[in-house]
């Protein structure tokens, strides 16, 4: 939770860097990578399903919309980075259906930079937010996969890997249609 609240750390200056044109972060949450790009000069748009982070997003210097990947979304078959970091390769517990949407949100020559987990695994679980004070929100299906599941289901759903790399414990594949 620090971390997302928190200014872009060196891992994430690695994926900022490798952004090029207009920039969709599916899930962006309080919007640290949104505000970043924004002050780069890059076209971006954060989406959330959280209004209250879609709010932060925003009062932070970014555009941010509160929606779902899966609703229709501006700039669709247009976006030429597409990020899913922070785990959300998870959105919605179908890593498949999400990379298929993503398909669709990105322009032709598109790429997705997606962070894996640290181990390889692919499970789907169910999960529900901790406010930290005893109340717990609506559950909701998420997934957690590391880089070789990663792989198996880009492949699927038409993307390849054009490049893998690690910082800081994290791990992170940039995918381009294949």
């Amino acid at each position: 939770m620090e971390r997302w609240c928190a200014p872009p750390d060196e891992a994430d200056a690695t994926v900022l860097a490798r952004c090029r044109g207009g920039v969709l972060d599916v899930g962006c949450g309080p919007g640290r990578l949104v505000a970043a790009l924004a002050a780069r000069g890059h076209p971006v748009l954060g989406i959330d399903v959280s209004r209250h982070a879609v709010e932060r997003a925003v009062r932070e210097g970014g555009a941010a919309l509160c929606r779902s990947v899966f609703d229709p979304l501006p700039g669709t078959g247009r976006w030429a980075t597409l990020l899913l970091i922070d785990g959300n390769i998870g959105i919605g517990g179908d890593p498949a259906a999400l990379l298929a949407r993503a398909r669709e949100l990105a322009a032709p020559d598109g790429t997705v930079l997606v962070e894996t987990a640290g181990t390889e695994l692919d499970e789907r679980v169910v999960v529900r937010v901790d406010d930290g004070r005893g109340g717990h929100g609506t559950p909701f299906p998420w997934a957690r996969l590391g880089t070789r599941a990663l792989l198996a289901h880009g492949g699927r759903a038409g993307w390849r890997a054009v490049e893998h790399w690690r910082v800081g414990g994290r791990r992170f594949v940039q995918l381009r249609r294949g």
